[in-house]
């Protein structure tokens, strides 16, 4: 239908004259309300934002010569937020000579995902020093 007739019928209803595909010949165009239908965009974003989860992600760190008291707190701290439903990021940071026996920090994530193996897998682990820290990342299981 020609344009003029378009917008003469649009304007009759009370409605909008909206350009559906502008690249087609001729241009395909729609009659509807604008208004309502840009409502009707911002409150399904406004949905699924809220049925969106988030991933909380709580850091642990470690030294490869972490003293079995502090290991033992620290390996509470995670138990802890994995019982919470959060995702645990537990880091072996390295300094100086430490970094010539990466296999001490090995031994310390070894240690932390055997003692939280009932609640947490392990979802990443480091193979080798990235940097001057070794990295693993549990996720509660869903139990």
């Amino acid at each position: 239908m020609p344009l003029d007739e378009a917008r003469e019928r649009a304007g009759d209803q009370g409605l909008d004259l909206v350009e559906v595909a502008a690249r087609a010949r001729p241009p395909v165009v729609r009659i509807m309300d604008w208004g309502k239908h840009l409502y009707e965009q911002q409150k399904q974003k406004r949905e699924a934002r809220k049925r969106q989860h988030t991933v909380v992600v709580k850091e642990v760190k470690f030294r490869p010569k972490t003293d079995d008291h502090d290991l033992d707190f620290k390996v509470r701290n995670a138990r802890r937020f994995l019982a919470n439903g959060k995702h645990v990021k537990v880091t072996v940071r390295f300094r100086r000579r430490e970094l010539r026996r990466p296999e001490l920090g090995a031994s310390v994530l070894d240690e932390v995902a055997a003692r939280t193996e009932d609640l947490a897998e392990v979802t990443f682990r480091s193979r080798e020093v990235q940097g001057n820290q070794l990295v693993m990342t549990l996720e509660p299981t869903g139990e």
